[in-house]
């Protein structure tokens, strides 16, 4: 029986359906149901069914209904057209599974078994490899036997290089990917001068790794051993970037081979990396922390031939691994913006380095990958190189993924992903080529998975014997990739044994003399000068006021622009009259500016003064609160009006961006662009304050603790609703606690405020100082239209902010008998019990900085309050929660006698389910704070 279908419907059958043959079982299955109801398959197969066309009338079944062509070799009838369209679909087949036959893996002899690329699988017997099997799809029609044209598929997608890019949905990309690859597999061109000087690459990291094992025994190092063609590939794009006008390199890696590279690659003097092996050493640092070697960010230049500058910048990392690759993106777009190239997004290359087992796990891998393409995050592409070890820290991959790879996840967004085996150099140097220049024509990320081992354990202390026995067997018995590949060049007559012993001799002279130079400043007790490692510092905290009102003139202006529109832009009219015609009237009025007015007025006036403003988070354009509209929209089609990108004729940018549904990414995102580019006042804000539960690793490993650490300044803002109004425990608390525990070493400042101007003035100061610490922001919800929790326009053209606020009196202050402390919402809720009870002996005083603490304002505004007896602290959140814990020894040191508390009850979630629980909880700890003795 035969079957053909028409060309056009093969065509894309072929192409974008069916990679291979179809099982036989699944044919018959689908066809069945076709039979009985065409509607009851996918449309595909329904057309690739209603295509076929009856080639010989006898093979009618029963039915009168075509009977299905058979999948075995041995029915196969070879007419011209189907022997055609099988020699079509054979080499369909090699592109899109011709990586599962790959020889990828150097701990193995043999290329892997591909059942679905065997002749039987693929259609034919093996009394046909001598026929003549020309096809259009690849070698240009020559006629050439089905089994040359195998050998020469297997030489392009089956050697030491699997190309995984049918799932590429843009077939112009797609066919880039094939017709480049095609290409280079078949010759791998890398020039003979070029392969010397890879061996040189390869031997300068296993000269390292090997002094470092002998001279500095029993330390950790995370080395590269196994893995060294990462330098390969790392210099294949180096060397690269002069030809496609790349001037920046902006990194991020875990700790594998984190030191080789940062020696090699960046260049970091040999001398200071011995140093830092050093039991004497004592890095300079900010608070005195500091980090691990194997942490450390660099940065240098790297001059290439013709006088090519590339700058490339390593980033700090914790051992989060993966947690990185947000702040990498955020670092690469702030460095575009720097040098210009936010168009075209050109210059600066990000390229994050991964282990196999981190990015099949860490779902921050996903969520970095899913913002590679968003209008706000977008850096043009990013290059991943995963060292895959095949193995994580001792799990296998079959404990570790469900996936064939670990580099699927790069589908979601049709990455292409160069499967290379770590052992052939050469492969890797052409990878690396080619995933440069895909990333710059086509500014989207490519993957180029560098398979590999990993000769110690997790550490050089490690025993990975204990778990993989017949794994690191084969390893032990295996040879370095500097033996295997000078062996290579040696035989082909590209290197002298002559020119190769002079690459060991130049290595081991370079560390014995870096070695020697260490050891004698550690007998003279003269490590400092090693200590300096692209450290940045800036002034030191300080609680002086910074200039932070404007003008009544720019006052105006800025209102202005909040409360104008364009003639022919139509909005909404419910929102004109209560939002636009609202802010009008306040504005005229000179009183009752609300929260987000006051934050329009704060970025307004940093925009007219020339600074750019950055605001992400989850739908944070329109606010969760429906509260902010920093952008309107046309009622009959959408177009979008920015106000703020409107305040003056040369003012800073104004962006704003809904974000993907995540925190981790988003805040490392943000993150890393506050630490190249200062002069940006950038905010992420929460959806709800609890949603910074999802963004802990960035906040803890990076947020708070990366000045004291790795010496990097941020001014990042946080903005977490927060506020107790009965919504539940997941829309309550934005988890004060957590930030305060993290708090020491002026590390951040931690506020939440009760007035817009407040809001105003620490936003404007964020910016007005000469040092950067992160901001964090608890944002209130109710308080956002509360008519009493507003702000007057003297408040912003006059003033500064207020750490310490201290309420109106509602009686002489020599009269207060009891002071009540409290930060944010609770407020007005004291307020409110005091004066309608017409309490006179009660003073309120709001602490609306938090950390760190100005205890000689508190000690100021306490001093006219000479007869008061008892001092509270009353907050919303549970006992174990809000600010309690932090200041409660601090506040009685202050008052010189212990503190009282009211609010609630310790708590394992952070507030009750039930409106009228909360409604009791609530009233009874006002009722406390006015009692409690």
């Amino acid at each position: 029986m035969i079957y053909a279908l028409p060309s056009q419907k093969q065509k894309y059958f072929m192409a974008i359906t069916l990679p291979h043959r179809p099982n036989a079982d699944l044919l018959e299955a689908n066809y069945e149901r076709w039979r009985k109801d065409p509607a009851a398959v996918d449309g595909v197969w329904a057309a690739f069914f209603e295509g076929f066309e009856l080639g010989n009338a006898s093979s009618k079944n029963g039915t009168g209904q075509p009977a299905l062509p058979s999948t075995g070799a041995g029915s196969v009838s070879v007419t011209d057209s189907h022997w055609q369209s099988r020699v079509d679909q054979l080499v369909l087949s090699y592109r899109s599974l011709g990586h599962l036959k790959a020889h990828t893996n150097p701990l193995s002899t043999t290329a892997p078994d591909a059942p679905l690329l065997s002749l039987e699988s693929l259609g034919f017997v093996p009394a046909e490899l001598d026929r003549s099997a020309s096809t259009a799809l690849f070698g240009g029609s020559q006629p050439i036997s089905l089994r040359e044209l195998i050998a020469k598929l297997e030489t392009v997608y089956c050697r030491h290089i699997g190309v995984e890019f049918a799932h590429i949905e843009n077939p112009t990309v797609r066919e880039w990917v094939r017709e480049r690859f095609e290409t280079a597999a078949a010759t791998l061109p890398v020039a003979a001068e070029t392969q010397k000087q890879m061996l040189r690459q390869i031997l300068s990291v296993e000269s390292f790794e090997k002094f470092l094992h002998t001279r500095f025994v029993g330390q950790k190092r995370f080395s590269i051993e196994g893995g060294e063609s990462l330098l390969v590939a790392l210099y294949g794009i180096l060397e690269n970037c002069p030809q496609h006008k790349v001037e920046e390199i902006v990194m991020g890696m875990a700790h594998r081979g984190r030191l080789s590279v940062i020696n090699d690659f960046l260049q970091k003097p040999v001398s200071v990396m011995f140093a830092q092996f050093s039991e004497n050493y004592m890095p300079d640092t900010v608070a005195g922390d500091g980090d691990v070697k194997y942490h450390l960010g660099y940065k240098t230049k790297r001059q290439l031939p013709g006088g090519y500058e590339v700058s490339v910048r390593l980033a700090s990392n914790p051992s989060h691994l993966e947690a990185v690759n947000p702040v990498v993106q955020g670092m690469a777009r702030a460095r575009q913006h720097v040098r210009g190239d936010s168009a075209e997004r050109s210059r600066v290359v990000a390229v994050l380095i991964h282990g196999d087992a981190a990015f099949a796990g860490q779902g921050v891998v996903a969520e970095t990958l899913n913002m590679s393409q968003l209008e706000g995050y977008r850096t043009g592409g990013t290059i991943h190189l995963v060292v895959n070890n095949q193995i994580g820290f001792t799990t296998s991959p079959a404990d570790a993924r469900s996936s064939r790879y670990c580099t699927d996840v790069g589908k979601m967004i049709s990455a292409p992903v160069f499967h290379v085996n770590g052992d052939d150099p050469i492969a890797v140097r052409v990878c690396s080529e080619i995933a440069l220049e895909y990333r710059q024509k086509f500014k989207s990320d490519v993957i180029l998975d560098i398979v590999c081992y990993r000769r110690h354990g997790h550490n050089e202390g490690d025993e990975p014997l204990f778990t993989q026995p017949v794994m690191y067997r084969e390893i032990s018995a295996h040879q370095t990739l500097g033996t295997i590949y000078r062996q290579d060049l040696l035989s082909r007559g590209v290197l002298t044994n002559e020119q190769a012993s002079e690459f060991d001799a130049e290595f081991q002279a370079r560390y014995e003399s870096a070695f020697a130079e260490v050891k004698a400043a550690e007998q003279n007790k003269d490590l400092t000068k090693y200590s300096h490692s692209n450290v940045v510092f800036q002034p030191p905290f300080s609680h002086a006021p910074a200039e932070t009102a404007i003008s009544k003139s720019a006052f105006d202006d800025v209102c202005k622009a909040l409360t104008s529109v364009p003639d022919d832009f139509r909005m909404l009219p419910r929102l004109k009259k209560f939002f636009l015609e609202k802010r009008e009237q306040v504005w005229k009025d000179g009183h009752g500016f609300d929260w987000a007015f006051g934050e329009a007025l704060a970025f307004g006036s940093l925009l007219a003064e020339g600074t750019p403003v950055r605001l992400s988070g989850q739908d944070c354009r329109r606010g969760t609160f429906s509260h902010r509209h920093a952008v309107l929209y046309d009622e009959t089609n959408r177009e979008r009006y920015t106000p703020l990108q409107h305040v003056a004729q040369k003012q800073g940018r104004f962006n704003v961006y809904n974000s993907l549904l995540s925190e981790t990414a988003v805040l490392g995102f943000d993150y890393g662009y506050t630490l190249h580019f200062p002069e940006l006042l950038c905010l992420w804000e929460a959806q709800f304050g609890d949603f910074g539960n999802g963004a802990q690793i960035i906040i803890d490993q990076f947020l708070a603790a990366g000045e004291s650490k790795w010496q990097r300044p941020s001014g990042i803002v946080l903005l977490l609703p927060h506020g107790y109004e009965g919504q539940g425990p997941e829309h309550s608390s934005g988890r004060v606690e957590r930030f305060l525990q993290l708090a020491a070493e002026d590390n951040m400042q931690v506020c939440n405020f009760t007035t817009p101007a407040q809001y105003f003035h620490a936003l404007r100061r964020q910016m007005k100082r000469e040092f950067r610490k992160p901001l964090i922001v608890m944002t209130p919800k109710s308080l956002l239209r509360a008519p009493e929790c507003v702000s007057s326009e003297e408040e912003f053209i006059s003033g500064h902010f207020q750490e310490i606020l201290p309420g109106p009196l509602a009686g002489p202050a020599g009269k207060v008998t009891r002071v009540v402390f409290c930060s944010g919402k609770v407020y007005y809720d004291l307020l409110k019990r005091r004066d309608s009870n017409k309490i006179t002996d009660v003073a309120l005083v709001r602490v609306e900085q938090l950390y760190p603490l100005h205890t000689a304002k508190i000690q100021e505004v306490l001093k006219p309050f000479s007869k008061a007896k008892t001092f509270v602290w009353c907050q919303e959140e549970p006992e174990n929660m809000g600010a309690w814990s932090f200041i409660r020894n601090q506040l009685a040191d202050i008052v010189g006698k212990p503190l009282h508390y009211a609010g609630r009850d310790g708590a394992s979630s952070p507030a009750v389910g039930a409106l009228a629980l909360h409604k009791i909880e609530q009233n009874a700890l006002i009722e406390a704070a006015f009692s409690k003795a």
